[in-house]
Formats: C-alpha cells, sequence, structure tokens
C-alpha cells in the first residue's frame, strides 16, 4: 500500500502543477492571454492607421458634377 500511497501523491502533485487539471490558474491565463492579446491588437491598429494615414490628393473633378456647376 505504500508504494500505491506516494503514486496517489505523485499524480496529484503533477495535476495540481498542470495547466489541463487546475482550472483556477487556467482560466487566469486564457484571460490575460486574450486582454493581452487585445492589446496588442489595438496597439498594432492604432500604429498602422497612425502611419498609414490618407493622404488628400486631388482628382480632376468636371466642372459640371460640381455643387455649383458650370455649363459652358
Amino acid at each position: 500500500m505504500n508504494a500505491e500511497q506516494e503514486y496517489q501523491q505523485e499524480v496529484a502533485k503533477v495535476e495540481k502543477r498542470d495547466f489541463t487539471h487546475s482550472w483556477v490558474s487556467s482560466s487566469g491565463f486564457l484571460f490575460y492571454l486574450h486582454v493581452g492579446c487585445l492589446v496588442a491588437f489595438l496597439f498594432g491598429a492604432s500604429f498602422m492607421l497612425f502611419t498609414k494615414r490618407f493622404e488628400k490628393i486631388n482628382v480632376p473633378v468636371q466642372e459640371s458634377t460640381l455643387y455649383t456647376p458650370k455649363y459652358k
């Protein structure tokens, strides 16, 4: 019986430290992983929008399609 008890203690130690057997530690880890990914995504999107802004370009527009059209 002594060997069986030692085996059960070792299994209990492994399960306590194992990520998949501890719901409390795994849920906390997954929460912070999601928060970190969200922060990284928002930072990346903001940085991309900051560096790649839309530039105003001059596009030739026909005078007859303006708000106040000019006719010949």
